[in-house]
C-alpha cells in the first residue's frame, strides 16, 4: 500500500498526475530509498500490417506492487516481505520533468549519498528549465520552502 499525507493512495486519486516521488522505509532497519515512478508506462509496437506508423500501447505501469530500483531493496523484499516496508509518497507530479527535478532535490537535501541510512547508489538527472516552470512558485527563490 502506498500512502500520501498519511492515507492510503489508490489508482482513482490519480487524476491528471503523470508520478510521484516517494520514500521507501525497511521498518527492522530504518533504512530508506528515495525514487520516483510513473503511473503510466508506453510501449511502441511494430505497425499493422501495411502500415508504416510504429503503434503506441499506453497502460497503468505496476506503480501499485512496485519497491524501487535499487537492487539492495529487491532483495530485501524477497527475503522478508512487503509487510517490513513503508512506502510513502511525498510528491504527485504533473509532469515528468517536475517528478525528476523534485526526486533530485529531496535527494540532495536528504543528503541520500552522504548517510548509510539510505540506500540509494546514485543521484542523477537531465532537466531543463522549461520542464519545472511549474514548480516556480513552490519552489523558486521568493518562495518558503
Amino acid at each position: 500500500m502506498w500512502t500520501y499525507d498519511g492515507n492510503e493512495f489508490t489508482s482513482e486519486m490519480i487524476g491528471d498526475y503523470v508520478g510521484f516521488v516517494y520514500i521507501i522505509t525497511i521498518k527492522h532497519t530504518g533504512k530508506k530509498y528515495l525514487g520516483k515512478k510513473l503511473f503510466e508506462s508506453t510501449r511502441r509496437l511494430a505497425p499493422l500490417k501495411g502500415k508504416t506508423r510504429k503503434r503506441k500501447v499506453v497502460k497503468e505501469s505496476d506503480w501499485k506492487t512496485y519497491y524501487g530500483s535499487s537492487e539492495d531493496v529487491k532483495l530485501l523484499v524477497e527475503e522478508t516481505g512487503i509487510d517490513n516496508f513503508d512506502r510513502e509518497i511525498i510528491h504527485l507530479c504533473n509532469k515528468r520533468g517536475e517528478m525528476s527535478y523534485l526526486e533530485l532535490h529531496e535527494q540532495i537535501v536528504r543528503g541520500v549519498l552522504l548517510s548509510d541510512d539510505w540506500h540509494n547508489g546514485i543521484v542523477q538527472a537531465k532537466i531543463h528549465k522549461s520542464h519545472v516552470k511549474g514548480l516556480i512558485e513552490k519552489f523558486g527563490p521568493d518562495s518558503k520552502s
